[in-house]
């Protein structure tokens, strides 16, 4: 009897000490001077990237390793206490962004700088800097109505290469002989286009191209008018229209949070008080 009253004593400290594990993670993760911690890590993370790039001394580069395990030790840390703080853990790797820092930071962990994968291991830290969009709800939130609005983008996409394909067979067909350079075949033409669209000394492009055919102004002008002030407004458009509407459902989730009622609230507030009215009367 008193073992077994001793085993039901270890098992409530360990539970309380899971639970006030859980608690503390719960509190670190959402403290704002360890998320300005860690944004600041990530920043010095993207500084020794940048580093590296420049001649330094060997002792210089001996110490940025250093930092670099410090780096990758504390964005371990950091995954971590995010796992334990997470009240529904089973879920926790069905998010893309935690799937997405748990690889960086596990990939990190591994020893390549000496191996024929020392590319990989370079390639892996330079991503490191990506979890800044992770870390920071705002440039997550950017990134993702920009995943969405990709969908809708890629029927303007389309639109776009078909009004590209048929002013570069244009220009193949009476430019060529101009400047072949230039306009010698298709795909010449489509690169000399994207530089017209991109306003990269389009002038020269068309004055040449005037010498010869003095209304060709036509073509660059109506050709500007469609790429540059047409289309890429309509993607500036999509682009402003999801963004909206992910802010919209951020918005409602954070007042579900707080108790505040929803738009689908208060519309089914409406129709329950006009169901009212119409069976009083």
């Amino acid at each position: 009897m008193p073992r077994y009253g001793s085993s039901n004593r270890i098992k409530s400290l360990v539970n309380m000490s899971i639970v006030a594990i859980q608690d503390f993670s719960q509190r670190l993760k959402s403290n704002k001077v360890f998320e300005l911690f860690v944004i600041s890590i990530i920043v010095l993370s993207a500084l020794l990237i940048g580093a590296k790039t420049y001649a330094i001394p060997d002792y210089a580069l001996g110490v940025l390793k250093v930092m670099d395990w410090m780096i990758t030790a504390i964005f371990l840390f950091e995954i971590v206490i995010r796992f334990i703080g997470d009240p529904d853990k089973k879920r926790f790797f069905t998010h893309g962004w935690n799937i997405f820092d748990t690889v960086i930071v596990v990939v990190s962990l591994i020893p390549v700088e000496d191996s024929q994968l020392a590319l990989v291991g370079r390639l892996i830290r330079i991503f490191r800097v990506m979890r800044m969009v992770s870390f920071v709800p705002e440039l997550r939130l950017l990134l993702n109505s920009l995943l969405r609005a990709l969908p809708q983008l890629g029927y303007v996409v389309l639109l776009m290469f078909i009004i590209f394909y048929i002013y570069a067979a244009v220009g193949s067909s009476f430019f060529a002989a101009i400047n072949p350079d230039l306009w010698g075949d298709i795909a010449i033409s489509m690169l000399t286009l994207f530089r017209v669209m991109t306003f990269e000394d389009w002038t020269d492009v068309m004055y040449e191209v005037m010498e010869v055919y003095s209304i060709g102004w036509i073509y660059f002008l109506s050709f500007i008018f469609l790429t540059t002030f047409a289309f890429l407004n309509m993607v500036i458009g999509i682009v402003v229209n999801v963004l909206e509407d992910e802010h919209a459902k951020e918005q409602a989730i954070q007042d579900k949070i707080d108790g505040k009622p929803t738009i689908e609230d208060l519309a089914d507030q409406i129709a329950e008080l006009k169901q009212l009215i119409i069976n009083q009367k």
